[in-house]
């Protein structure tokens, strides 16, 4: 798939040119060669008819991802969890504010920067929106936005003071920021640990819809009167995706996320796999999955993002009421994603919409476009990955993640990533 495009170049050689050969490109017809050097696609040209290589997508581009460095690392580190990212196919990641200590400011948002110098992916820190992610009082966000950082949350814990979202938003309005809510009603959810519908056969709390709506419902009224962009993490029922579709029909400035768990299991999934499904928030119903995958495909839903959370297999292992909330999810979403836009007539993936979902969308949501989720086209960066036809199964011994606990191990997919590039250097290939 990857050849010098000169004698003395290959993949990895600095300014050396390389090639990767028949592959189509995601929104165009036909099939070519990308030839790279210096960094950048220097050609894209048309190959003969014949077998295909893959299919080239601009670097995915994740706006929710749990590194757990510093402060976690026996769950995963910059490095493992880049590693995992830029063999998903990911070249830039936002790393949510909830380590140890929080990345609350501009100095943890610089030391963050500084590790991660170096990695195959371009890490992006989220800063927290309130000091200590307390739900007390806000960071300084005119520091933290003068430093770049474009997003900020409390992931993890849902901002439930409405007064603090006011004044949020309206800092996110004066400095063109967004503001990525946890929707958990504190009030409403209490102990809930699995949707409602089937906790009480489980003998657990149940965790309502109405806690994630309530809460989304108050916000998108805080953005209408302030003008502060929302942006609405991991949406999972239906009731929440009639929300936000009223909302952007009024033209509201909300954007929303749904992660590749929520796109495809269900709380039937939760009741026979156990608390290794323990997440937040729970698995809902086969309703409210078809609810989101319809607003992902008709762009209710702008963006899929992971919310890849490891936790050690000791914290995974309990009960419902004691495991740890939280799945992996770097190394499988995008052919989660792409079987969400296969045509179940003809079997072609729309890698157009798997390319906007995935990285274009989240590039400019995050506040990066200038850097990612750019097109396939000579004189841009070579930053994107190269995805292939081809039935594999995950399996943990074959991980990149420190921490094992993935949903989609033993998963039959149908597409797999063989080569991501972040300016011109490939960090991830498979033969």
């Amino acid at each position: 798939m990857t050849r010098p495009a000169t004698a003395a170049g290959g993949p990895g050689t600095g300014d050396s040119a390389w090639r990767v050969e028949r592959v189509g490109v995601a929104g165009r017809d036909g099939l070519y060669d990308l030839v790279v050097a210096d960094g950048l696609i220097q050609e894209l040209r048309p190959a003969p008819p014949g077998a295909s290589g893959g299919v080239v997508l601009p670097g995915l581009v994740d706006l929710h991802t749990h590194l757990r460095e510093p402060g976690g690392e026996e769950a995963e580190t910059l490095a493992t969890g880049a590693r995992a990212a830029a063999a998903g196919g990911f070249t830039d990641v936002f790393a949510m504010a909830n380590t140890a200590p929080v990345t609350d400011t501009v100095a943890r948002v610089r030391e963050l920067r500084r590790r991660a110098e170096g990695l195959p992916v371009r890490v992006h820190p989220v800063a927290a929106a309130t000091t200590g992610l307390d739900g007390q009082a806000l960071v300084d966000v005119a520091a933290l936005a003068a430093a770049g950082v474009t997003l900020f949350s409390d992931d993890g814990r849902c901002v439930d003071d409405a007064g603090l979202v006011l004044d949020l938003l309206t800092a996110m309005a004066r400095h063109g920021t967004a503001f990525a809510q946890h929707a958990q009603s504190t009030a409403i959810v209490r102990d809930g640990v699995v949707n409602s519908p089937v906790a009480a056969g489980l003998g657990v709390p149940g965790w309502p819809a109405a806690g994630e709506e309530a809460v989304i419902g108050r916000d998108l009224a805080l953005a209408a009167a302030t003008g502060g962009r929302l942006h609405i993490c991991h949406v999972s029922t239906a009731g929440a995706v009639a929300l936000v579709r009223a909302a952007k029909r009024d033209g509201l400035p909300v954007t929303a996320e749904v992660t590749p768990h929520h796109l495809v299991l269900t709380d039937r999934h939760a009741v026979r796999r156990g608390p290794a499904l323990k997440v937040n928030p729970p698995l809902r119903s086969a309703e409210d999955v078809t609810a989101v995958r319809e607003a992902l495909r008709d762009g209710t839903i702008d963006i899929v993002a992971t919310d890849h959370a490891p936790h050690p297999a000791r914290t995974k292992s309990g009960s419902w009421l004691t495991a740890a909330f939280g799945l992996t999810s770097l190394e499988t979403a995008l052919p989660v994603v792409a079987d969400v836009f296969t045509d179940l007539r003809t079997g072609t993936v729309d890698w157009a919409a798997v390319a906007a979902v995935m990285s274009v969308r989240p590039a400019a949501v995050g506040g990066v476009a200038d850097l990612a989720g750019r097109p396939t086209a000579p004189g841009e960066p070579a930053t994107f990955c190269v995805v292939r036809p081809e039935r594999w199964r995950p399996h943990p011994a074959a991980r990149f993640s420190r921490s094992a606990n993935s949903p989609f191990h033993g998963a039959d997919f149908a597409h797999r990533v063989r080569l991501t590039a972040l300016a011109g250097r490939p960090t991830h290939t498979l033969p």
